[in-house]
């Protein structure tokens, strides 16, 4: 079931268009992911969703409700943390989480949260003290803490160090597993790889493309990569004859072949067969990465070439 119905959503801010008929659903229980560059549409789409920006056209839904008029229900069952929350400085997390408790009629036990999302040594702790990754830890608790239905995340994790950015992923699973449906924004690909259903590329306002990563990943064909250094010398030519590889390249002693997915047991058959190993063999799989690169590419030939026509 749709929690969330985006159609033909339009926002400007003067003579920018910021978001273009932009259409898309989110299933309850889902991670739905909103990629694009910067300046594409995401956060303002995301606004326009919880509430916190008025469409210019369009209409948006969630949970049946608009947004705008229904303003309070929507308050109550969407949880939302920005792109750039800040608290006051010198305010320490039990006030926070205190003070937005005593925002909701049925409050989430803040101590819970705070025990899941592994706050509780800095209790204490004013805001201004707090490291990054706490930081968003707290953001986390401080949307979730009305206990919504859906929580919009908006480039969560964004300025984190590796380790940190892997903990926000597990803590964004359990937020899931407690049946809370995730809206989330970010442009980290390896982060909606990882985490969404589903994601939808925005650029230049509209939507380019939506799928699951997987099957975005797959329908571009785009080509799988095999590095290695061979032991004994190879012939290029040996492996261009090869029916799915495309291209060979050599680095120094290491070979690059670009082919199609049957590329990598061809190569392998004709190292064997020769009494060759393939010394640091490295296989690159396309990823999503790969994919966001080729639609936004393509989004952008698209609209120059419509300007053109214009």
């Amino acid at each position: 079931m749709a929690v969330i119905e985006v159609d033909r959503l339009h926002k400007v801010y003067g003579t920018k268009v910021a978001v273009d008929d932009v259409s898309f659903t989110v299933d309850e229980g889902e991670i739905f992911g909103i990629l694009g560059p910067n300046g594409a549409g995401k956060t303002t789409t995301a606004e326009c969703i919880s509430g916190l920006r008025r469409p210019d056209g369009g209409t948006v839904r969630v949970l049946g409700r608009d947004p705008i008029r229904d303003r309070a229900e929507t308050t109550t069952t969407v949880g939302v943390q920005l792109q750039h929350s800040e608290l006051q400085p010198n305010l320490r997390v039990r006030e926070a989480l205190e003070l937005f408790s005593s925002f909701y009629p049925r409050p989430a036990d803040w101590r819970e949260l705070v025990d899941v999302l592994g706050l509780e040594g800095q209790l204490g702790a004013r805001f201004a003290k707090l490291s990054g990754g706490q930081q968003q830890r707290l953001s986390i608790a401080l949307a979730l803490i009305g206990n919504p239905k859906i929580a919009i995340l908006d480039e969560l994790t964004t300025g984190l160090d590796p380790v940190a950015r892997r903990d926000t992923w597990d803590l964004i699973d359990g937020i899931r597993d407690r049946g809370v449906t995730i809206l989330l924004i970010t442009h980290f690909m390896a982060e909606a790889e990882h985490l969404c259903d589903r994601v939808a590329v925005i650029d230049a306002g509209r939507v380019a493309a939506l799928d699951s990563p997987a099957a975005l990943t797959a329908e571009l064909d785009i080509k799988q990569r095999i590095r290695f250094v061979p032991s004994e010398p190879v012939d290029e030519s040996d492996l261009l004859a090869l029916p799915n590889v495309d291209s060979v390249n050599r680095h120094g002693d290491e070979f690059l072949v670009i082919g199609s997915s049957e590329a990598l047991s061809e190569v392998t058959a004709l190292l064997a067969k020769q009494s060759i190993i393939a010394h640091r063999l490295r296989v690159e799989q396309p990823s999503l990465d790969d994919a966001f690169i080729a639609i936004t590419e393509g989004a952008e030939a698209r609209n120059a070439k419509g300007r053109d026509d214009r």
